[in-house]
């Protein structure tokens, strides 16, 4: 049994405990409200720019001498993923469930004799990822959010995958995020990033709105050529996708932290609450033991 010190000490320290999560949830919660403002605000204008440069490429009629983020490689040999993860901890399952997603994902290219390689964003990625799929990881990025995404960041990732793609590395890049839904649920969501594809990531997102914008088929003619456009755009299309998938991510992690930090604090208030019953009782017994032992000693004069 322990003693009425080690019980005062574990409450303590539970107490000290709790404080801690009960701020850091106030935190996540001050952040979760801009960063879910910037992520909900990036998805029209990323989804407006995917369909409108479907609509250019399908208007592209020789795909072979169409721009290389447009036609790839030709093959899917190997495939590049690149994985949103957080540099910090205590956000619950949001990395748990990027890593689920990526080990499932990389064991079933390897079984179709596929090559993988990995960029991490984010150093939990790497823990999670490296005793296990160490020899693909060519790199990890971090310190992307700090204090909060920005589109130069993106930019320069988006620079890097094209750069790697142009030298002939890979064959098909995806990029792997949390979509924000609610500070209680987060979704696993890959996209598509080279060649490009249009709707990879959020099918259901373009059907309501595909629908709403059918109509009378309707012959562009463009100027510049197709050509020349999706050259322009098509960078462009890739820092934009990164950068909201950052946002995504960044807005997951909040709420994901903010939900982790209140189970915390409560959990750490129900453990305060069985401590200090058990410090009472503790401490009854001892009061209890020292009276029979005083009413024995005085019986026995």
């Amino acid at each position: 049994m322990p003693s009425l010190k080690d019980l005062r000490v574990r409450i303590t320290s539970v107490k000290s405990t709790q404080r801690i999560t009960s701020a850091m949830k106030m935190v996540a919660a001050a952040k979760l409200r801009r960063a879910q403002e910037q992520a909900e605000a990036s998805r029209p204008y990323a989804e407006r720019m995917e369909r409108m440069l479907g609509s250019v490429a399908a208007s592209v009629s020789d795909v072979s001498s169409a721009p290389p983020l447009l036609a790839g490689t030709g093959k899917d040999d190997v495939h590049l993923l690149v994985i949103m993860t957080t540099d910090r901890g205590l956000c619950g399952g949001f990395n748990t469930n990027i890593g689920r997603w990526t080990r499932q994902q990389v064991r079933r290219l390897v079984d179709d004799g596929k090559q993988v390689k990995l960029l991490i964003v984010g150093r939990k990625g790497l823990g999670l990822l490296r005793a296990e799929f160490g020899s693909m990881i060519i790199d990890t990025i971090e310190d992307t959010a700090k204090p909060a995404p920005k589109f130069e960041t993106a930019a320069a990732i988006a620079s890097r995958v094209a750069t790697m793609f142009d030298d002939g590395e890979f064959d098909v890049c995806t990029i792997v995020y949390n979509r924000f839904e609610s500070a209680l649920s987060q979704i696993v969501t890959p996209l598509q990033l080279i060649p490009f594809s249009q709707g990879a990531a959020e099918d259901g997102d373009h059907d309501d709105e595909a629908a709403e914008s059918d109509g009378p088929n309707v012959a562009y003619d463009y100027e510049p050529d197709e050509n020349e456009i999706l050259t322009e755009l098509l960078p462009r299309n890739l820092s934009v996708q990164v950068f909201r998938a950052m946002l995504e991510s960044f807005a997951s992690e909040q709420g994901a932290r903010m939900a982790a930090m209140d189970n915390a604090t409560r959990n750490a208030g129900d453990l305060i609450d069985q401590l200090t019953i058990n410090y009472n009782r503790t401490r009854q017994a001892f009061i209890t033991k020292e009276l029979i032992e005083i009413i024995s000693g005085a019986e026995a004069l």
